[in-house]
């Protein structure tokens, strides 16, 4: 009788490796393998890189210059502004700060009759907007025929809110902040979207919309794109965002439709 093989450590590459199969639909570490008591090396090096990547998305500066100089091959029109945040050290401890804009960028905004306005704001992983937030603006200006579009804002040292002053400032009767998500340890690059019809100064969360996990290995743009034009649409008619309009989007081809006179 054929000597038995012992069976092959969870994680470990070979036959054994029932849990190879199954790394194919997630990101997350799963079926780690061991070399005694402790994690493979492999496993290790490879943790404590994400988490440097991590670091990296918060603490790196949102390339404003590059973001122009790719809006302008686009034929895209942009504002820079910044929070109330000096700095970045500043944004992190006090998210307050990031919430209002500086009183140097109310000047920037001028006044208009918009629909919407978008916002691409570096929040906490500067790479996502980096790599996003164009792409996602350019597939939205294809499914928003008709609709008055402000301007495209650059937004630093951002978070959620400032969206809801730069709208007000503007005139817009809606706003999409387009921001880099707080980073984890399989994604540092994913970019989430909030959606705010009527947006005002101290507006609650509740009265947003919310798209997130955009990426490439998450929601990729095209689909983001279709959804988010559904939930605009469908914002536009109800005059409301928030608790009150909820995302049942259509899927496929279906998402793409008129939009709303």
């Amino acid at each position: 009788m054929a000597e038995k093989k012992p069976a092959t450590a969870a994680g470990e590459s070979g036959a054994g490796d029932d849990w190879q199969p199954l790394r194919r639909f997630t990101r997350a570490r799963i079926g780690l393998g061991r070399s005694g008591n402790a994690l493979k090396t492999t496993d290790v090096l490879a943790f404590q890189a994400a988490h440097a990547q991590a670091r990296d998305a918060v603490h790196t500066p949102l390339d404003v210059p590059a973001m122009l100089a790719q809006a302008k091959a686009l034929g895209v029109s942009c504002l820079c502004v910044g929070s109330r945040a000096v700095d970045r050290a500043t944004y992190l401890r006090r998210p307050d700060l990031g919430r209002r804009l500086s009183v140097e960028s109310l000047p920037v905004l001028q006044k208009g009759a918009w629909d919407v306005v978008f916002v691409a704001a570096d929040g906490l992983s500067s790479v996502a907007t980096q790599n996003n937030a164009l792409p996602l603006f350019d597939a939205m200006r294809n499914r928003l025929a008709g609709w008055r579009i402000a301007p495209l804002v650059l937004a630093t040292q951002a978070r959620v809110a400032l969206g809801d002053d730069i709208a007000q400032a503007l005139g817009a009767a809606m706003v999409v902040i387009m921001i880099g998500e707080r980073p984890g340890l399989s994604v540092a690059d994913s970019l989430g979207v909030y959606l705010t019809y009527a947006p005002f100064v101290g507006c609650p969360d509740s009265s947003r919309n919310c798209l997130s996990n955009i990426h490439p290995h998450g929601l990729p743009v095209p689909l983001a794109a279709d959804k988010l034009a559904w939930l605009m649409r469908e914002a536009r008619q109800l005059r409301l965002t928030g608790v009150g309009l909820k995302d049942a989007a259509p899927t496929g081809a279906a998402l793409e439709g008129p939009a709303t006179p």
